[in-house]
């Protein structure tokens, strides 16, 4: 049993050599690129030019503060909020990039713990720091930086202010890192500046690796020369927009085109890939067809369905994401699924399936944090590891940085995901004026019991101060027809019981919960709901 399970799981994921295509569609307020796998979106990514680059860029900055019990700094780099900086984050460290080659971002855990007195002694309110930013602004949070700066090229990486030479542990095989080390080691660097080989490095010649130490020491004399010549707070290095940073991160021999629909964009893009290699070059395509570029790869339909709330799995499934502010929660149903064998059975297959979907997911909508996926429960042990494995295995592709736990008892999977910046459905869509980010409005029958109540209030008013009382009410289409129907007697017995009368107004554009009521007579506002005035 146990084999057979191990079998479902790899080859759930054995799809043979896939086509992969790099998809971009570049316009004046926004470019956009998708990674398609046999014309499936794998990964997507969005980038508005007018945007000032955040993650990557590196900062002149002024020491606000120090908040020995957050044991972090606050910096000003010139933006709105001040970015924060861990105190361990402040001392180049020679061993926090051999696993993080290929992102920037640390790990706290292996850091030396530094005493608040070194702090204040080294970095006083007022001193100045060149600090580069990690994560992006989330929310109310300011971005948060280093001052481990790295310098990202095609093959390598450059990290001023370190003496480290080293080959990313992500390289497995020992004769390619003794390959790539003596490499390295002829490789002439400035005394104050380490280098790492990247995960793309592997079985790259002496040549690539030559050519692209020379395109990061161009950035590395523009950066030194800034931060002696600019003010503070300033920007001293700023990130490659997302049409280089295809050439640089994403080009790699697995793929097979990358194809453009602006001219402009497309002759910049073959540039930048003549420095890599001539194939890297000849892979670049122009698109001038009719269609927009992701319509006619049929893209944009596949987007359309990826950041809808349910999203349906081809076994008959589906699944359910939502997004708080403390974490991400994804529900696992089983749906229309119909299945051949056991009820297990058919539960095990549906995890699978949901297992493979929501790792393309957490890529492709960039969710970060913690995520927490709640399965369909499985009684079998094997069954729960053999879901565990797969997401293990999922995972793997991703680029962002993950760790997920076994399946609880509670039949949840709880896993972290690299957060750089807001995940795209908060860059994209903003909430709903009609709910207010809600997702649900009141229901007309909800609004009428709220209605009867407010009716009541000011007609016992009316009473008290030994006056007729005649109102009316404006409402929404929908909730005056529910007025009319379901609850007609019960506003005829209000009005006998106070003595009162009562007129119902629908207004077609009206919000579904704002509903107001006014003197019959001399219009004036009682009471209002959804509007500027209250009650007189």
């Amino acid at each position: 049993m146990l084999k057979e399970l191990t079998e479902k799981v790899l080859n759930l994921f054995k799809k043979g050599t896939p086509k992969r295509e790099i998809i971009v569609n570049a316009e004046s307020l926004e470019t956009r690129v998708a990674v398609v796998e046999n014309g499936r979106v794998e990964e997507f990514l969005v980038e508005h030019p007018g945007e000032e680059r955040l993650v990557g860029s590196i900062y002149k900055g002024r020491i606000q503060n120090l908040e020995h019990d957050l044991q972090a700094a606050f910096v000003d780099i010139g933006l709105k909020k001040n970015a924060f900086l861990h105190y361990w984050d402040m001392f180049p460290d020679d061993d926090i990039r051999l696993d993080d080659d290929d992102e920037s971002p640390s790990r706290p855990s292996r850091r030396k713990r530094v005493s608040n007195e070194d702090i204040a002694k080294r970095f006083p309110p007022g001193a100045e720091i060149v600090v580069q930013v990690t994560k992006g602004s989330i929310g109310s949070k300011g971005p948060r930086v280093t001052a481990n700066l790295s310098l990202p090229g095609r093959y390598l990486v450059m990290m001023p202010g370190t003496h480290l030479r080293g080959v990313s542990r992500k390289i497995g095989d020992a004769a390619e890192r003794q390959r790539l080390k003596k490499i390295l080691d002829r490789m002439p660097l400035p005394d104050d500046a380490g280098l790492i080989v990247r995960t793309v490095g592997s079985s790259a010649n002496q040549r690539s690796f030559v050519r692209d130490l020379r395109n990061l020491m161009e950035s590395w004399n523009v950066l030194q020369t800034n931060i002696k010549t600019l003010g503070t707070p300033s920007c001293v290095y700023q990130e490659p927009d997302l049409i280089e940073r295809i050439v640089r991160d994403w080009l790699t021999e697995e793929i097979d085109c990358v194809t453009i629909d602006s001219l402009e964009a497309y002759n910049r893009i073959r540039e930048v890939a003549a420095r890599i290699s001539r194939r890297a070059k000849n892979v670049i395509r122009h698109y001038d067809g009719s269609l927009s570029i992701f319509e006619h790869y049929g893209v944009e339909r596949q987007l359309e369905e990826t950041f809808r709330r349910k999203v349906y799995l081809k076994s008959g499934g589906y699944l359910i994401f939502d997004e708080t502010e403390a974490l991400i929660a994804i529900d696992v149903n089983t749906g229309r699924h119909r299945s051949k064998g056991s009820q297990e059975e058919a539960i095990l297959e549906v995890n699978l399936e949901a297992i493979e979907e929501v790792a393309r997911h957490l890529r492709l909508r960039n969710i970060g944090g913690l995520i927490v996926l709640d399965l369909i429960d499985m009684k079998s042990r094997k069954h729960q590891n053999a879901v565990y494995k797969a997401m293990k295995l999922a995972l793997k592709r991703d680029r962002a940085r993950t760790n997920v736990l076994a399946i609880s008892e509670l039949g949840l999977m709880e896993m972290t995901r690299q957060r750089q910046e807001e995940s795209l459905l908060s860059q994209m869509y903003s909430d709903c004026p009609y709910c207010r980010g809600r997702g649900l409005v009141k229901s007309p029958l909800a609004l009428s019991v709220d209605i009867q109540r407010k009716i009541a209030m000011l007609m016992r008013k009316g009473t008290q101060e030994r006056r007729d009382v005649s109102l009316q009410v404006i409402v929404a289409p929908s909730v005056l027809e529910r007025l009319r129907k379901e609850d007609e007697a019960i506003l005829v017995d209000l009005q006998r019981r106070y003595a009162g009368y009562l007129t119902f107004k629908s207004e077609l554009y009206r919000h579904p919960e704002s509903f107001c009521i006014a003197d019959a007579e001399t219009g004036k506002i009682l009471y209002s709901v959804g509007e500027s005035k209250t009650v007189s």
